[in-house]
């Protein structure tokens, strides 16, 4: 029997390349929104204009989602969650994120 050589929650990262990051709420305040970006899987990247602690500063933008993905190779699977198909789907590559990035503007010149 073959095995497949990419797990269930890579194939899963694969579908949330499809997926934009939300712009923020306004009522959100910046350490929320960075959060939130963070929780989706983002490495966030701050711009800031102004001293003020990060509590006190406003999100002016959320730009630049960059995503970075490498090609796998699927083996085609003959068991019952298998891909199924025929035997011309072996070896057949898929693209696998490996890393995303997004940049927020904060103003915090209170």
């Amino acid at each position: 029997m073959r095995r497949t050589s990419i797990l269930a929650p890579v194939l899963l990262s694969v579908g949330a390349v499809l997926v934009a990051p939300a712009i923020p709420a306004q009522a959100e305040t910046a350490l929320e929104t960075i959060a939130a970006l963070e929780a989706a899987g983002y490495t966030v990247n701050i711009d800031r204009v102004g001293s003020a602690p990060l509590e006190e500063c406003v999100v002016t933008s959320v730009r630049n989602p960059q995503t970075v993905t490498e090609l796998a190779r699927v083996e085609h699977h003959d068991g019952p969650f298998g891909f199924g198909g025929d035997d011309d789907d072996h070896g057949r590559l898929v693209p696998v994120v490996v890393s995303r990035s997004i940049s927020v503007s904060l103003n915090c010149a209170g």
